[in-house]
Formats: structure tokens, sequence, C-alpha cells
């Protein structure tokens, strides 16, 4: 195949619908919008959610809680999956993104408890639990918070 022989999917291509142009082209005068009403206007139509007048379903159900607009999120990083750093390592948000533990770094990468660690490492990240920075000191690593 050359790309001269390239073509479209049959059907994936319609052409346009030239409307408004000649009553012989079985799209003009009305332009295939009907006799009068509401959608035959320019501009006519109805917003998403209307229901002719009654009560949308929208404002029907309760509504409840709160979003705090100010929420931080953070990357979580379990202390047994740093075991595969080498001894001595310095631990960052970036060789933690680097090495594929966290995708994005967010508003910041917080280390949990969870597991064990056998390898003494520096790690500075902007949150620790309790746990978790007694098992990086416990084997013998440093905490720093950022």
């Amino acid at each position: 195949m050359k790309l001269h022989e390239l073509q479209p999917a049959p059907g994936s291509r319609t052409p346009r619908k030239r409307v408004g142009r000649g009553t012989s082209s079985g799209h003009g005068k009305t332009s295939g919008r009907g006799q009068k009403g509401q959608k035959a206007r320019s501009g006519g139509g109805t917003r998403p959610g209307f229901e002719g007048g009654q009560n949308p379903l929208i404002r029907r159900i309760p509504k409840r809680g709160f979003t705090n607009p100010h929420k931080k999120e953070y990357a979580t990083v379990k202390v047994e999956e740093l075991n595969r750093f080498e001894q001595g390592t310095v631990v960052t948000p970036e060789l933690l993104k680097e090495s594929g533990l966290i995708k994005q770094i967010k508003d910041g990468v917080k280390i949990l408890g969870n597991g064990e660690l056998n390898v003494p490492l520096t790690v500075k990240v902007h949150k620790f639990t309790r746990t978790a920075v007694q098992k990086i000191e416990a084997a013998g690593g440093k905490t720093e918070v950022i």
C-alpha cells in the first residue's frame, strides 16, 4: 500500500449537508427544520437537563456534603516498596517517579508504614507516617521532610 492509495473506511466520512440552497437540493426553504416551532427558530431548542418546565432531576435530588477546594492529595508509597533501592540511596520524589513507584507527584509524596524495610536509605519527601519514620530509622536510614 502506498500513501496515495490510503482511503478512509467506507461510510466513515459523509459529505456535509448544505442546507438552504434551493428546493431542488432537497434541503431548501426550511432547511430540514420543519414548519415553525421552537426548534425551527435560530437559537431555538432547550438547555441540557430541561424537562419542559417540570422541576428538573438535578433540582429534585437532595444535595449533601462539601468539597474542600484546598484539599491536598498526596502520592503514597509503602515502606516495603523502598527495598528496591540500593543501600545509601537518597530517595526523592523525582527518583520515585523515575523508578515508576508513583505516576505523579501531585501535591507531594507521603511514605506509609506498610511492610518492612531492610535497606538503610535517606528518604526526602513531603510527609511520613509515624510508623514509616520508625521503620526507616530502625533500618539505619534517615528521614527528611522537604
